[in-house]
């Protein structure tokens, strides 16, 4: 019981200071804190840490050159102040993860639940830095040349800075296995998968509306984890 409290007490402190410093809305707040309890109790401190490294480096980057951003008009909406729909589009799909894990007991869902994490790290820095340094961005269905901040827009700058923030997140996982270089592999490469699809979902379903920025976030976050679970199988982990 105690333990429970302590989760408690902690997610909600993380909460009122994500509330405070502008990075979330109350309602995201509250969402932030009742996932990360999630998190805690389900998979423990590990994807705890991950995903705490995934809201402060998204935090980090949108904030980052932010009025610079704003004068191209491809800053985050509402001053980068994220609500509940940014936090379950995000988290969910990692808590799916850690679910079957803890059903399974399986190195598998491991994989999936940090490959899930590192999808929206990484597309995340992507998309929040890449927009600052990227140069030439194209579009990733056809290679043609696109504005900054365009749904589905690529850029070499965008892509390593989508792979330092996913090899970021595989680093959590390596202590809850004993096959650390699958694990590592599967996760960078379910990851970087991941990102790419958030780009495809944006450049077609999103563009047409059929999803929104959440959802997307949602979907490649899934697919990602799913791609990381297949490729560390493969691999024999």
């Amino acid at each position: 019981m105690s333990n429970h409290i302590i989760d408690v007490i902690i997610n909600s402190l993380l909460g009122y200071l994500a509330y405070r410093s502008g990075a979330l809305d109350l309602r995201g707040a509250l969402s932030a804190a009742l996932l990360g309890i999630f998190v805690l109790q389900l998979g423990g401190v590990y994807p705890f840490l991950a995903l705490l490294t995934f809201v402060v480096l998204g935090v980090i980057a949108t904030k980052y050159r932010y009025e610079e951003k704003r004068k191209k008009g491809v800053a985050q909406s509402n001053g980068g102040v994220r609500s509940w729909g940014n936090v379950l589009g995000n988290g969910l799909a990692v808590v799916l993860f850690l679910i079957l894990e803890k059903l399974s007991m399986m190195d598998t869902f491991w994989a999936a639940t940090f490959s899930a994490i590192a999808t929206v790290n990484g597309d995340t820095l992507a998309s929040e830095l890449g927009k600052v340094f990227g140069r030439r961005p194209r579009l990733i269905t056809n290679l043609r040349p696109v504005k900054p901040g365009t749904n589905g827009a690529v850029s070499l700058a965008g892509e390593l800075f989508a792979l330092l923030g996913i090899f970021m997140i595989a680093l959590f996982a390596l202590p809850l296995t004993v096959h650390k270089t699958q694990m590592l592999l599967a996760i960078v490469i379910g990851g970087f998968i991941g990102v790419n699809l958030d780009s495809i979902i944006g450049a077609t379903l999103e563009n047409r509306r059929i999803t929104d920025n959440n959802s997307t976030n949602f979907l490649a976050s899934l697919l990602g984890g799913l791609a990381g679970a297949c490729v560390f199988y493969i691999l024999g982990g």
